[in-house]
């Protein structure tokens, strides 16, 4: 186990580092072209730690003839402080202050990293106060985003500052356990990402270290601790607070986020009474928002400027009129409104998993959910999403059942879920589940995927399992059929199936098994 996370951490490193230099070089190309003033200063932040920054301003600001609404932005784990430079300077010819901030502990900012912890909603508090002591900053017309961890630090900061009243919270999360933990199981490839990039351009706090070591070690004795050290950093936790407070939350998010999948959002979604708004694209981690960070036309950052020109400047631009959930299916280019999320997977069809069907465990059986960010890019770019060809499964390891043929094209929208009764040989166990898109020569591709496991069951007892899938908008073309695949080994996370245990589902008669599926005719 510890050479696989050495080698999946040195991947990580080595992949994340390329794409630290792009975001180097797309932070920095547009300053080059600047209209408005920018100024690179020190803030203090909680406990005196050094905060690097950045100021843009609209021209003539300095002057402060005048006050200027105010956004925030914290910068993605691991970027560094000109990542939003691009942005920083349309907002600022748009009439906005704009600081943007290097979080602490990456970079040349001062302290460690503590994950979005009460440091870090402290800082951002701190930034806002200096904004409004050196610049012409409005102090009643305040707003934050950011992309990431910008993205769950302003979430979080919204719901402990009162002044803040809007947020842009794109790629972001609000469950950070139900992101890397989903399932009980630990999602080993995004979190060795994180790790690796944080090792690479940062300092980590020693309490972090010791939760990625606990999480790579499955320390079950440690499990409650992560818990409710996720908890701390997460903004469902205080989503009351944020209710209370009212700031207006755009959220974006992409359906193959391989970091903070789409499910712990749309949940949180769901429980603001805030003015609020959902989008959700194809692609994964952050790729959505990627092009406008070059200064390049783009929908997310579009939308973002269009939110805060609404809830801080007032302006009548219509977007609190539109449909407040947005979806980009992954295989069509337009958008999909709906009036909530509970409307986008209201229709339902169902495949039953009928009899009885036992798999072996420790082998990948072929179906799998890809690769972190690279499988889905290129599904956003190419369309083409991990494939499996399911004839060719083997059963011994792979368990499959499938729906009858459809005779007009599908569309999925929303989360599938699974329902079935598990018996185990061992008392401890992962499965993944996977819903394919299959086309008449059997190819499936992925439209779907979620872990789960379990731990201290009586071996030979039976036991219901409900999972939710990753939620998605698929379009599944005439002539195709679904299918649910189950196996027990998947790349993208940790698996506790001891050695020859295997996993058997049955349906009883009093409790049918089956997966549900937001399915409806197009």
């Amino acid at each position: 186990m510890g050479h696989h996370r050495r080698a999946l951490r040195t991947t990580a490193v080595g992949a994340v580092s390329a794409a630290l230099i792009a975001g180097g070089v797309l932070g920095l190309a547009p300053a080059a072209q600047a209209t408005n003033a920018v100024r690179f200063v020190d803030i203090t932040g909680d406990g005196g730690v050094v905060l690097k920054a950045n100021v843009t301003m609209p021209a003539g600001a300095a002057d402060g003839a005048r006050r200027y609404p105010l956004i925030v932005l914290p910068t993605s784990w691991g970027f560094p402080q000109v990542e939003y430079l691009a942005q920083a300077q349309k907002l600022a010819d748009s009439g906005y202050i704009v600081v943007g901030y290097n979080v602490r502990g990456f970079w040349q900012s001062g302290g460690r990293i503590e994950v979005a912890g009460p440091q870090d909603t402290a800082d951002a508090s701190k930034v806002i106060d200096w904004a409004l002591a050196n610049t012409p900053a409005d102090a009643a017309h305040i707003g934050m985003g950011g992309v990431s961890y910008g993205a769950g630090i302003s979430l979080l900061a919204a719901a402990h500052d009162k002044r803040i009243k809007a947020v842009a919270s794109l790629s972001g999360w609000a469950d950070l356990i139900g992101s890397i933990y989903s399932g009980r199981t630990q999602h080993v490839q995004a979190a060795a990402l994180l790790d690796g990039v944080s090792v690479v351009t940062g300092r980590q706090d020693p309490e972090v270290r010791q939760v990625f070591d606990d999480f790579y070690a499955s320390n079950l004795a440690k499990e409650q601790d992560l818990i409710d050290w996720g908890k701390k950093r997460s903004a469902a936790t205080y989503v009351d607070q944020l209710n209370k407070n009212g700031a207006a939350v755009l959220m974006a998010n992409a359906w193959g986020d391989t970091v903070f999948p789409v499910n712990q959002y749309a949940d949180f979604y769901e429980k603001l009474t805030v003015p609020k708004r959902m989008e959700l694209r194809p692609g994964d981690h952050a790729t959505a928002e990627l092009t406008g960070l070059f200064g390049l036309p783009n929908d997310v950052w579009t939308d973002t400027e269009r939110w805060f020109d609404h809830y801080l400047k007032g302006t009548d631009n219509g977007i609190d009129r539109e449909q407040p959930v947005q979806l980009k299916p992954r295989s069509t280019g337009g958008y999909e409104g709906y009036p909530d999320w509970k409307s986008v997977g209201e229709a339902r069809g169902r495949i039953a998993l009928d009899g009885t069907t036992t798999i072996h465990t420790n082998v990948d059986s072929g179906a799998d959910g890809g690769i972190v960010f690279l499988s889905s890019i290129l599904d956003q770019v190419a369309q083409v999403p991990p494939i499996a060809a399911i004839p060719l499964l083997p059963r011994r390891w792979a368990a499959v059942w499938q729906s009858e043929k459809y005779a007009t094209a599908r569309r999925v929208r929303g989360t599938a879920k699974l329902h079935t009764t598990l018996t185990p040989t061992k008392e401890s166990g992962t499965l993944v589940a996977y819903l394919y898109d299959v086309g008449p020569l059997g190819l499936g591709k992925l439209v779907s995927n979620a872990p789960y496991t379990f731990h201290d069951r009586t071996p030979g007892e039976p036991f219901g399992v409900d999972l939710e899938l990753f939620s998605t908008a698929y379009d599944v073309p005439a002539g195709h059929r679904l299918a649910l695949v189950v196996d027990t080994v998947d790349p993208l996370y940790i698996e506790h199936n001891p050695s020859g245990a295997q996993l058997t589902f049955s349906s009883p008669a009093n409790d049918p098994s089956y997966v549900s599926i937001p399915l409806r005719e197009q």
